[in-house]
């Protein structure tokens, strides 16, 4: 599962392109009815993606320990 949520998240990424941002939950509930289920995991595997950042109302956090809603983008 690990690498099609790498897949799912790298995808929506680039389609956004640098500049726009997403939700992770936006790709949890491309890949799952049951999406909640899915945010754990799609939060650890976009915070070991180089390629993807996270921010919080646009500063820069760590996705791992940031409380509430978070923004993904391109680096």
């Amino acid at each position: 599962m690990t690498a099609e949520l790498r897949a799912a998240i790298l995808e929506l990424a680039l389609r956004r392109g640098r500049g726009k941002s997403f939700c992770p939950s936006e790709v949890a509930r491309a890949l799952a009815g049951n999406w909640q289920r899915l945010m754990p995991e799609i939060r650890a595997v976009a915070a070991a993606m180089p390629e993807i950042r996270a921010t919080r109302r646009g500063v820069e956090v760590d996705p791992l320990t940031a409380k509430g809603p978070i923004r993904r983008h391109l680096r």
